[in-house]
């Protein structure tokens, strides 16, 4: 399993690490996966700043990421312009033929600048359902939105979800909790619905 993590200037950095954190802890239960994990972190720079100021150094510049089984798209304000930059969106949508795209937060908004939630139901931060509303079937008010191999997060906060419904999904009950509990996050509830919405 490759997994791309796009990362972008202005970007919230715990949409992404609240994701990477407990998808990259499946590599310690290896023997519990039917395939290995991979990740790269990817962008357009060889730098990207958060909206507080934190630099992170990207390894991957413009990646075919049809190359990937997974990319991961977090969110932040800039994604309200970013939707718009053709450049962007041209490089994301390399990634159409992924088998699984995830996006926390207003990283759905690219999703829906890329194509990818015509007639499908999907989420956001609630601060930004009407910006998402135009790109997709219907605006879910959840933290977890699955709707074929398209998942969406809710605000901020809920990438750690999204990231525990992913290693659930990718390996088993036990793991999610092993790992939630090496996380000290007592929130999410392995093995009982934590998404709204599922069509598979």
């Amino acid at each position: 399993m490759r997994m791309a993590f796009i990362l972008f200037d202005g970007m919230t950095t715990l949409d992404f690490f609240g994701f990477f954190d407990p998808v990259t802890r499946l590599s310690l239960y290896k023997d519990r996966l039917k395939e290995e994990v991979a990740w790269d972190l990817c962008g357009i720079q060889e730098e990207v700043t958060d909206d507080r100021g934190l630099t992170i150094k990207v390894k991957k510049i413009r990646p075919d990421l049809a190359e990937y089984d997974l990319i991961f798209v977090p969110g932040g304000y800039a994604t309200r312009k970013l939707r718009y930059d053709e450049d962007f969106i041209g490089w994301l949508q390399t990634a159409k033929d992924s088998a699984m795209k995830v996006s926390v937060c207003t990283g759905s908004l690219l999703f829906g600048a890329a194509g990818w939630l015509k007639e499908l139901r999907a989420t956001s931060n609630p601060s930004a359902y009407e910006l998402l509303a135009p790109y997709c079937g219907e605006v879910v008010p959840s933290r977890i939105v699955r709707d074929g191999n398209v998942i969406t997060g809710g605000g901020v906060a809920a990438s750690l979800d999204v990231g525990l419904f992913l290693v659930e999904l990718f390996s088993c009950e036990d793991t999610a909790s092993a790992i939630q509990k090496s996380m000290d996050y007592p929130y999410y509830q392995p093995g009982k619905t934590n998404v709204d919405y599922t069509v598979i």
